[in-house]
């Protein structure tokens, strides 16, 4: 029979005692538990005569427990934000405020809770899709977006899928900036360029929707042509190069010429400037010659005209390589130096043509001074 039947003894096997059918009693518990207490804290006293203190022990008792439990709990409202996270405080499940890192504090459960959200992690995403180009081409392009969170209110509370969001914008905004632009610019230099409008326009989309998220970086890949038409395109790309290096080539060979021609023009010009100058000088000269000859042809015209006569006749002779004699009784063993005559002769003649070209200064016969050796020998020539 067992010991809990009926009949059974009403022995607890584990040496309990008799078993009583009923639970215990909620009283008899309650003030077991305030006689612990108040001897722990020192207010019971030993035997039974202290029954008229007990209700007040137990209010204090009641009372310090509540505090306790009121400092722990309002302990439970301290928190730590990283420097990466930013706290996000509700207050009866509501945006309440954003706090910065450190150490805060909020009012505890059920009051408000915090939800710390991490603001610099990086999170991309693939975007790959064949478009339609301005040009009315079709083109294959592969962009990486990469994204953070900017403000952790917004994209808690504003946006009920924000990550679902930016892929959508993406989509319309590669669709859009790839429909407004050519195949050529798509394929070669306008990839950075669409790439940092892509960027833009889903940045101002993100701004409008209010999802707290900031796009860092949009890195678009080569975009490719199809596939029948793909060797085509390689070689007008090829063809866009050439033309380009040919240019760059000219243009060098530009920078090259150039400043040497610039140079021969100046110096041009500046042996135009200095023969300009000879000239007028050699015209002031001989006007000031004429001038003065003029001057002495008024005083003494005779001899002044025969003077002239002399020289002219001896500039006609001396650039002439006939050698006259015309001496009267002359003697066919006269010495004559006719190897200095006709180097003379012959330097008088480049001396003329030099002065006809302009290129050499102005000769003795122009300046009106002839050579002492000529008038000694038409001296000569006059005695004899």
């Amino acid at each position: 029979m067992a010991w809990n039947e009926p009949g059974g003894g009403g022995k607890d096997p584990w040496g309990g005692g008799p078993n009583n059918s009923g639970p215990p009693d909620l009283d008899e518990i309650v003030r077991k538990l305030q006689e612990r207490v108040s001897g722990f804290l020192g207010g019971g006293k030993g035997g039974g005569g202290g029954g008229g203190s007990g209700p007040d022990i137990s209010k204090r008792t009641i009372g310090i427990i509540a505090a306790v439990l009121l400092i722990i709990w309002l302990f439970t409202g301290i928190y730590i934000v990283d420097p990466a996270e930013r706290g996000v405080v509700m207050r009866f499940g509501a945006y309440a405020k954003t706090t910065e890192p450190g150490p805060h504090w909020h009012i505890p459960y059920p009051v408000e809770t915090v939800q710390l959200v991490n603001v610099d992690e990086i999170s991309s995403f693939t975007h790959k899709a064949a478009m339609l180009t301005k040009d009315e081409n079709i083109v294959d392009v592969e962009l990486t977006v990469q994204s953070r969170i900017q403000d952790a209110g917004n994209y808690l509370f504003q946006d009920q899928a924000p990550e679902k969001t930016l892929r959508d914008a993406t989509e319309t905004v590669v669709r859009k900036t790839i429909g407004g632009s050519k195949l050529d610019f798509i394929l070669t230099e306008g990839r950075s360029a669409i790439a940092t409008m892509i960027k833009e326009r889903v940045q101002s989309l993100m701004d409008e929707y209010k999802t707290g998220l900031l796009v860092t970086s949009v890195n678009m890949q080569p975009a490719k042509p199809p596939e029948p038409v793909k060797a085509a395109f390689d070689d007008a790309i090829k063809a866009r190069e050439d033309k380009e290096r040919l240019e760059n080539q000219a243009e060098a060979y530009a920078n090259e010429i150039l400043p040497q021609a610039r140079g021969e023009a100046a110096r041009a010009v500046a042996d135009a400037k200095a023969y300009r100058d000879r000239v007028i000088a050699e015209a002031e000269g001989q006007t000031s010659r004429f001038t003065a000859v003029l001057n002495e042809y008024s005083k003494a015209p005779q001899v002044t005209r025969e003077r002239l006569y002399l020289e002219t006749i001896e500039n006609v002779l001396g650039a002439n390589n006939t050698v006259l004699l015309d001496v009267p009784g002359g003697d066919s063993l006269m010495y004559l130096p006719l190897d200095q005559l006709m180097k003379k002769s012959k330097q008088s003649q480049a001396s003329t043509s030099d002065s006809r070209r302009g290129l050499s200064q102005p000769t003795t016969a122009s300046t009106g001074t002839p050579d002492p050796r000529s008038r000694s020998t038409s001296r000569e020539r006059s005695t004899r």
